[in-house]
């Protein structure tokens, strides 16, 4: 999350005389703010009326700031919240694909010609692969019991994220994606309606569950339906992450494939970080966290156990994703060690912190954004008719992401549509590898 995370806009109106821009801006400054956008809205005789975007840490820094210049008789007209007004009336909505404006194209697509198609996939359910939208559609399911750094705040609160990332699959590689609230707590009643609403779409995106529930959900979904089912903060997380550490290695001249890789903290993120770290080839994997259980998890899949102390001595790549910040003091950071320190809003130490401690690099959650992975992954097994996303095409869209950034980078833009076309093509790519191609079942 950025530090200066909430933007207000201000309208004001400032007198004709010199200095009063510059006055606002020093009252802005002085509250430790930050100035965005500036804009000309009228140019009267006497004043100008100006919109202002102020870049500040919280609600409340915005309020100080707000007093601060109504208190030296700057005029404020209005004041509105960037984020709430960008989410106002939602950020989704659902479209026609076709023009309806003659009676002619209403019987097509209704009655009576609908019947026919109706007729069609009723006698070979596979054709509703190409006489419906399943084929460029995707679930977006969640309970809202781990949402961002928020925890549990339920489904409904939870959907504001939910068509966020709807919207990302559509502007990125036009996939229709629709959020999917299921209120409750329980994993069995969880899946069950994933199953029984499966039929809906072409692929299943859970987001935002708990953990340990996230686990049994994805493996219980996995094998009942033959379609692809993929967590995002699990598998999304781990192949961005990837990228970056690919990338960091690379910027320093070190072996990914002989370095011993410490995940510290095996929530979703850390437990398939680590995973996917032991899929493409770390020398050795080590791992940690206050669950035994979640220990016990990982050294089953190859990772070896261990403690936070060892980890920051002999680890040459560090993982963090604790959600404390601060865990990682500078005395602990060993000389040529590579941390990523994940944890949003604040990591376990800053980047700088590390660099100055001896670090040949550190960077941290700002910059490991799912959106540049799951797109191009579900639309790579989406045209590809694959009925799972394995291991290999998860290690493909890392290694595409990470080629995709600019030099200096550790991963490139989300909004470099590039990006998600070569990930998509990768993702395909390994579909036809695997032989996956067309076994997707509705």
């Amino acid at each position: 999350m950025d530090e200066f995370g909430v933007d207000t806009v201000l309208r004001v109106r400032l007198e004709h005389r010199p200095g009063q821009l510059a006055r606002l801006a020093a009252i802005i400054a002085r509250e430790g703010a930050l100035i965005g956008e500036i804009r000309t809205i009228r140019v009267a005789e006497t004043s100008t009326v100006r919109e202002i975007v102020v870049e500040t840490t919280d609600e409340e820094q915005a309020r100080r700031v707000i007093d601060a210049i109504s208190s030296d008789g700057i005029e404020i007209l209005d004041t509105r919240d960037h984020v709430f007004e960008m989410h106002r009336g939602g950020k989704i909505h659902s479209t026609s694909r076709v023009s309806v404006k003659d009676l002619r194209t209403l019987r097509t697509i209704y009655t009576p010609g609908v019947a026919r198609v109706s007729r069609a996939i009723e006698r070979d359910p596979e054709a509703a692969w190409d006489l419906t939208g399943l084929a460029n559609s995707v679930g977006i399911f969640t309970n809202g019991t781990r949402v961002l750094g928020m925890g549990d705040i339920g489904p409904l609160a939870s959907l504001p994220v939910m068509e966020g990332k709807a919207v990302l699959y559509d502007a990125f590689v036009g996939i229709s994606a629709t959020p999917i609230l299921i209120n409750t707590r329980d994993p069995r009643e969880f899946i069950e309606t994933v199953v029984m609403v499966s039929k809906t779409f072409g692929a299943i995106h859970l987001e935002d569950i708990r953990i340990p529930d996230c686990f049994a959900i994805e493996d219980e979904l996995r094998k009942r339906l033959d379609k692809p089912v993929m967590h995002d903060d699990q598998h999304g997380t781990a192949v961005v992450t990837l990228a970056a550490i690919i990338n960091a290695c690379r910027l320093i001249g070190r072996d990914f494939k002989r370095s011993r890789l410490g995940q510290i903290g095996l929530g979703a993120a850390g437990s398939a970080i680590a995973a996917l770290a032991m899929t493409y080839g770390a020398g050795q994997v080590m791992v940690t966290d206050l669950s035994d259980e979640a220990k016990r998890r990982m050294t089953a899949l190859g990772a070896t156990a261990t403690d936070f102390a060892t980890i920051m001595r002999e680890a040459d790549i560090v993982v963090a994703t604790t959600g404390k910040p601060g865990l990682i003091r500078p005395e602990m950071v060993r000389k040529g060690q590579v941390i990523f320190a994940l944890s949003n809003p604040r990591a376990e130490i800053t980047p700088a912190e590390a660099r100055e401690a001896g670090a040949a690099f550190a960077g941290d959650g700002r910059s490991i954004n799912n959106a540049l992975s799951f797109p191009g992954i579900f639309r790579g097994v989406l045209q590809t008719r694959s009925r799972e996303i394995t291991p290999a095409m998860l290690t493909a869209a890392a290694e595409a992401i990470a080629a995709a950034a600019e030099p200096g980078e550790v991963v490139p833009s989300p909004l470099n549509p590039a990006v998600h076309d070569e990930v998509t093509r990768v993702v395909a790519a390994e579909v036809m590898r695997a032989g996956l191609a067309g076994t997707a079942k509705l």
